[in-house]
């Protein structure tokens, strides 16, 4: 079994398919390897593609404490995978927790991202649903922990931002509620304690992002609520960012619409990798009025 150890011990499994430029994926919360899987057939055809379990997600390591799931443990294991593949840049693409982490490695090492992709990524970050997320995500770690996925796994991946993919493709839902109902109940409780309730925002980071030259691409699903206005916020902040909107999509958009979100990536990696892709011209920046 292919694992690799994270600097504070934590073994954390990946796989690994293809040859050529590394593009690493990084899971979303509901989220594992396998929801990866038409993005790794896809792009490994020419580049070398990896996606790894965050920890909490078996066969990586569970935890049993949540400070261990702090969002500087979540970019750490990323580096690690980096480090112990001896990878020193990839492209990085990143859906929702997944996002989140590759965006918070981006602003520390920059110089190992050839680019970022962050898809889904803001819920609960804006300052007028901050303080509800962060209740959320602990109301929903104690159900986790007293009832386990049994009997919560339908209702998460059928809320507002979900039902897309059940109603676009009910075969891609029963495959993706199979695998969340198969996760770990501790390890997802702890995951939303320690990472999802704590993760400091977006908006914490602004020096940063208005630095931060890495190429970068926002993917947000048009019916992803919580993350449009955050998406635009990037977009505006960050001065080698691009933003596409995906019509009449959720936020597992990868899932629900795996031929648009390979095109948009391929497209921006083969700008990237050809020195094609430019950062925004200041002249398009709207000025102030005098």
């Amino acid at each position: 079994m292919p694992i690799i150890t994270a600097d504070d011990g934590v073994k954390l499994y990946y796989e690994t398919t293809g040859s050529g430029t590394p593009v690493v994926f990084v899971h979303e919360f509901l989220g594992e390897i396998g929801c990866w899987e038409a993005q790794m057939r896809y792009f490994s055809r020419r580049y070398q593609c990896i996606a790894y379990n965050a920890r909490g997600y078996p066969p990586s390591d569970v935890p049993t404490e949540a400070a261990s799931y702090s969002y500087e443990h979540q970019r750490e294991g990323l580096r690690a995978l980096l480090d112990a593949l001896k990878i020193p840049k990839a492209h990085i693409v990143g859906l929702s927790m997944g996002a989140f982490c590759t965006f918070y490695f981006g602003m520390h090492w920059p110089q190992r991202a050839l680019s970022m992709t962050l898809a889904g990524i803001g819920s609960g970050t804006m300052p007028e649903t901050r303080a509800a997320f962060h209740h959320e995500s602990n109301v929903r770690a104690g159900l986790l922990r007293k009832e386990g996925f049994a009997k919560h796994a339908e209702s998460i991946c059928a809320s507002s931002t979900r039902v897309q993919l059940r109603n676009k493709s009910p075969r891609a839902f029963a495959e993706f509620l199979g695998r969340v109902q198969g996760h770990s109940s501790l390890g997802s409780a702890l995951t939303l304690e320690g990472y999802q309730a704590e993760r400091p925002a977006l908006q914490d980071f602004a020096q940063a992002m208005k630095n931060n030259a890495v190429p970068t691409l926002i993917i947000c699903g048009d019916e992803d609520e919580p993350c449009l206005d955050a998406s635009l916020m990037l977009k505006r902040a960050m001065p080698a960012a691009g933003l596409a909107l995906m019509p009449q999509t959720g936020h597992a958009c990868n899932l629900e619409e795996p031929e648009m979100f390979n095109a948009l990536c391929e497209k921006f990696f083969a700008q990237v990798d050809s020195g094609q892709y430019r950062a925004r011209d200041p002249l398009a920046v709207p000025m102030k009025a005098f």
